[in-house]
């Protein structure tokens, strides 16, 4: 296939860059050691067969160390999404189903301006429902046990001070996302908060509204428990409960459940337990399994390690996690 291809040398990288003009570009760094990477590359091919006006670039990392560094790539396999040169996205890890997700997204064939609409139309569809994910909804550098910049850091002891209950989400983990919302928002710097879907700003305007006293009114009410882990599990139509996420498992077990979920191509999403003590209990008796990782679709629990690999081995793990049976 004329749109995978192979560079060895930065030139005939940068080359391939210079040949590809405006569409899309999808740059795999990876290692002849890692059998991980020869699995991603499978999914590449199948992928350069769906859209011919893409361009799948195959890159030993420590072979082309220029470029390399330049994105600053630190584990393989590490995938590099670039339209006319600049990156516009990436992901760390074999993800097969987050991968051909991004591919159709940023894909635009020759550049049409009604397939820019569409792609646009889709980010803000994704933004809003990422908006409305938790009834209050923090966009940071970051995670709220570990902020990665000082108004992060900030704005994350306010909301716990006066015991705000709020999700967040890592813009330093998806460049659409962190571009994109601040178009969507006008809003142009980061931390945001959300309330109810709506915008309720930055760190200053948090500052001031914790010192007015309508912090804890602008914000909902905190629901129970029973309430909040209803919204999770049907966050998404599947959710994996689980030790880390889907970047970097914590324990074997949550590993190798990324694995035989990451090898269906069926999209899902994770939620880390370590980081939130309340829940890793409070669902422990919501559904009467005492175990992780735990995997619900369409709000139902399917079962941990041992359930998923008794469905991979019958042939029906597909269809369950599309709710088809």
């Amino acid at each position: 296939m004329a749109n995978l291809v192979e560079a060895t040398t930065q030139q005939q990288f940068e080359d391939f860059l210079a040949k590809a003009g405006k569409c899309l570009t999808v740059v795999h760094f990876q290692a002849p050691w890692a059998p991980q990477c020869a699995q991603m590359n499978e999914v590449m091919a199948e992928l350069a067969k769906e859209h011919a006006h893409t361009t799948f670039i195959k890159l030993e990392a420590e072979a082309v160390p220029e470029v390399s560094e330049k994105y600053e790539i630190v584990s393989v396999p590490t995938f590099i999404f670039l339209k006319a040169g600049e990156k516009v996205d990436r992901i760390d890890g074999a993800h097969a189903p987050e991968l051909t997700k991004k591919v159709q997204r940023l894909a635009v064939a020759g550049g049409s301006a009604g397939a820019a609409e569409s792609g646009a139309a889709d980010l803000n569809q994704r933004l809003k429902k990422l908006i409305n994910a938790a009834p209050c909804m923090l966009f940071m550098k970051g995670s709220s046990q570990e902020p990665r910049c000082g108004f992060s850091r900030q704005i994350v002891a306010l909301l716990k001070e006066h015991g705000i209950q709020f999700s967040s989400f890592d813009i330093l983990s998806d460049e659409e996302v962190r571009q994109g919302l601040k178009i969507y928002s006008n809003w142009p710097t980061f931390p945001q908060l959300y309330a109810n879907g709506e915008l309720v700003g930055g760190l200053d305007i948090v500052k001031e509204l914790a010192e007015s006293g309508e912090l804890e009114n602008t914000c909902p009410k905190a629901v129970d428990l029973e309430q909040r882990l209803k919204v999770i599990i049907n966050r998404s139509p599947v959710v994996l409960f689980m030790k880390g996420d889907k970047e970097a498992a914590k324990c074997g077990f949550s590993r190798q459940t990324l694995e035989i979920l990451n090898g269906t191509g069926v999209d899902y999403d994770t939620f880390d337990i370590l980081q939130d003590e309340e829940v890793r209990q409070g669902l422990k008796t919501f559904s009467n399994w005492p175990t992780y990782p735990q995997l619900y679709v369409k709000g139902d629990l399917i079962g941990g390690l041992d359930i998923l690999k008794e469905l991979k081995e019958s042939g029906d793990l597909v269809s369950v996690l599309k709710g088809e049976s």
